[in-house]
């Protein structure tokens, strides 16, 4: 997750602007307790992970308790959440992110959710873009006083 966020948005972000991402995202660890988190690996080696939820949290890690909400949601009327997507840096490119976001998609549809919602960062937004998402909210997060910006996209799962 460090190197994908550190490497993934050099070319979009300040320096002080990727720092500031550290203290907004990252795991989640409630996805893996929902056993929502996929983790895909190439020759032994973590290429990328990501998950969905069936909670309100839309974004951010352990560590960001501020953005954090438990609470379930109600497939009929709400968005399933895409959760901590990351893709190591050597392995971007492959289809690897695409494939784990289709089987959460997935997986989210067979839960009962038609929709799903995201928030990306701008070196993730042309991958959801390609993948149907539509972005319905341009954001900043503000970590340690860092604006950092960030798109509230949606996808349709199933009309």
């Amino acid at each position: 997750m460090t190197r994908a966020i550190d490497a993934l948005q050099a070319d979009l972000l300040s320096a002080e602007q990727i720092a500031a991402s550290h203290a907004i995202m990252g795991l989640d660890t409630q996805l893996i307790e929902d056993g929502t988190y996929l983790v895909a690996e190439t020759g032994g080696v973590i290429a990328a992970c990501g998950g969905w939820s069936r909670r309100a949290t839309l974004y951010g890690g352990d560590h960001s308790e501020e953005l954090r909400n438990p609470e379930l949601l109600d497939p009929t009327t709400d968005p399933a959440k895409i959760r901590a997507m990351y893709t190591h840096p050597d392995f971007t490119r492959r289809g690897i992110g695409r494939l784990i976001l289709n089987r959460c998609e997935q997986a989210a549809a067979d839960h009962g959710f038609a929709a799903a919602e995201l928030m990306a960062t701008l070196s993730g937004e042309r991958l959801y873009v390609t993948c149907g998402y539509v972005a319905v909210e341009h954001v900043e997060a503000v970590a340690n006083g860092i604006r950092v910006p960030l798109i509230r996209m949606r996808k349709v799962l199933r009309p």
